[in-house]
């Protein structure tokens, strides 16, 4: 098989499953597993693809999100282990943005304890944050049906009325050229003001949302912390290293390898 027949039977694949395996690939061409992770690469470099660990997904449209209870099933140890290291930085008597998002819902369990004042635009975030008996505010405005997320101009005009010791925001993507961005331009609009309103803003994100680039930014890299876990594929080490020159990255110090599941 040709090299140009190959790499349309990828992307041929991929319209079909969404998300590959290298072996199944290989098994699928013929061709050896080095010879199709040179595939891949090329591909992703021509933005056809995405690699992820042991294979490549679809690229993310630029306004497409998942639903939540979509991405609550993806990546939920990683995630609650970013979220344990999110709750680390919270000291006594803080008051934080808790913002909408599966990552930043994962933190609530570890906040128990830290005698926190929570302000959040996660209609998620609310039923857990009174289980757990935290003072909570909510931002108000309307509530957008896939993400569960408060916006809007209400939502703006009482957040504007808030300080915070810290904030909490999740992304959609994160590169070292284009920042961290999010689909909606409502929720990008309040994830901005709200790390203009916070001394310290962190912003939560598991392995697969670097090297993505979605339709709004709301912050330059340089102007948060990023939280992330080490489990991050070998294709993106050169990006995670770029970001790291230019931001504070924060990593969950145990190696997830063995127990992440990968992104489906």
């Amino acid at each position: 098989m040709l090299t140009v027949e190959r790499k349309e039977r990828i992307l041929a694949l991929l319209r079909d499953q969404e998300v590959v395996k290298i072996q199944d690939i290989a098994v699928e061409t013929g061709a050896s597993e080095s010879t199709i992770r040179r595939d891949l690469t090329e591909l992703e470099q021509g933005n056809k693809l995405k690699r992820i660990h042991g294979g490549a997904t679809l690229l993310q449209k630029k306004r497409e999100e998942l639903t939540v209870a979509e991405k609550t099933v993806k990546n939920r140890q990683e995630k609650q282990r970013i979220a344990k290291l999110a709750a680390s930085f919270v000291e006594a008597g803080d008051c934080i943005f808790l913002d909408a998002g599966t990552t930043t819902f994962e933190m609530v369990p570890f906040l128990k304890e830290k005698d926190v004042v929570v302000v959040t635009n996660g209609l998620m975030n609310i039923e857990r944050l009174l289980e757990a008996g935290i003072e909570t505010h909510v931002i108000g405005g309307y509530v957008k049906a896939g993400t569960r997320a408060f916006v809007g101009r209400s939502a703006i005009e009482n957040l504007e009325t808030f300080r915070f010791d810290c904030a909490f925001l999740g992304t959609n993507g994160i590169t070292a050229e284009d920042g961290c961005t999010t689909p909606d331009p409502d929720e990008a609009y309040i994830k901005a003001n709200v790390a203009k309103r916070a001394r310290r803003s962190y912003v939560m994100a598991d392995h697969t949302k670097f090297g993505e680039v979605t339709f709004s930014k709301f912050a330059d890299i340089a102007d948060v912390t990023l939280v992330s876990s080490s489990y991050l594929p070998s294709e993106q080490t050169d990006h995670f290293r770029r970001l790291a020159a230019k931001t504070t990255i924060e990593v969950v110090e145990n190696d997830l390898h063995g127990d992440a599941e990968p992104s489906r």
